[in-house]
């Protein structure tokens, strides 16, 4: 019998979210910039023995007994497992750090973190490359899921990166090489709150993608944004504030690509956090909730934390490993 415990983590999208649409990217190119951190997708796949009445078990906030594939109500699940041509009895469970639909790219990690364990159940071994690939594939083609490509590549790659992406489809990822300073002063002025509202990131992301054509100007700003933000992280510790006040303006551009990107009582928790003495910020992943980002200096930090003190505050640090297998093995 086969045990495979995969740990996969989430990611925070500062600049160029948007541009990672394939309908934008395969005709004008795109880019991001964003980091994975500290909060972990785990997924633990191994063999069911046949003594059950289900064929298969699937747990994550509901729990199937599916005596088929096509049974499967999940669709990352059912299709990774369509995908693999699982025959045999399989248990997967999922546990995550962080709640689903909350901005930070979880139904990714969840796809990503399943790829991977179904190749090493197999006994084959992914690549970072082909972890993106095929959970781009699996999401975007066989899902059929309104979601961009950069999830999907934070996941399987992890750290702090500059990706970009071109109309042949093909990615490229560069991993920010700003001084150690620079990136720790990112990290530290970085504060994350639980707005508690919950979302489908694919139904606000709909909006977005049949507007690309009439946004493109602003996503091609937003794309610039992306390259001026790189340009300050490596400008050194003392210009980092400048990231946070260039959130604040890639945020106001993109609540104009979709009437779902944000409403009136996420716009009262940020105006609040910006009278405290923040910087900048944006929700985390497509909008309409889940997580508040903001940009904060140490010394208005504690008037932010209190500004928002109905929210839940999220510590957290940046991580480098990307979705890598936890546990293995043969009984």
């Amino acid at each position: 019998m086969t045990m495979v415990i995969t740990r996969t983590p989430y990611r925070l999208s500062f600049f160029g979210g948007g541009t990672d649409y394939p309908v934008h990217y395969r005709e004008h190119g795109g880019c991001v910039l964003h980091t994975t951190i500290n909060k972990y997708c785990h997924i633990i796949c191994r063999d069911l023995p046949p003594f059950f009445e289900h064929k298969h078990l699937v747990r994550y906030s509901r729990t199937e007994c599916p005596n088929s594939i096509d049974q499967i109500e999940h669709p990352s699940v059912r299709e990774c497992m369509r995908k693999y041509g699982v025959e045999t009895g399989l248990e997967v469970n999922h546990s995550g750090d962080i709640p689903a639909m909350s901005g930070v790219g979880s139904s990714s990690s969840f796809t990503v973190g399943l790829v991977h364990a179904l190749a090493a159940m197999r006994g084959e071994l992914r690549t970072k490359r082909e972890l993106a690939l095929e959970a781009i594939h699996i999401e975007q083609d066989m899902i059929g899921e309104n979601v961009g490509s950069q999830d999907q590549v934070a996941a399987a790659f992890g750290g702090l990166n500059f990706v970009e992406f071109d109309a042949k489809n093909e990615f490229k990822v560069k991993m920010v090489t700003a001084p150690r300073e620079t990136i720790t002063t990112l990290q530290d002025n970085l504060l994350i709150f639980y707005t508690g509202i919950s979302r489908f990131a694919s139904t606000i992301a709909e909006e977005q993608i049949a507007n690309a054509k009439k946004n493109a100007n602003d996503l091609f700003t937003m794309r610039d944004m992306a390259y001026e933000a790189l340009h300050i992280l490596h400008q050194g510790p003392d210009h980092v504030d400048d990231f946070g006040r260039l959130l604040h303006e890639s945020w106001r551009l993109k609540r104009g690509l979709g009437t779902k990107v944000s409403n009136q009582a996420i716009d009262d928790m940020y105006e609040a956090a910006r009278r405290a003495g923040a910087l900048g910020g944006k929700l985390c992943g497509a909008g309409g909730g889940g997580f508040l980002m903001v940009y904060v200096p140490p010394q208005a930090q504690p008037a932010v934390r209190e500004a928002l003190k109905d929210l839940l505050y999220i510590p957290f640090t940046f991580e480098s490993l990307g979705s890598h297998i936890a546990f293995f093995s043969h009984a």
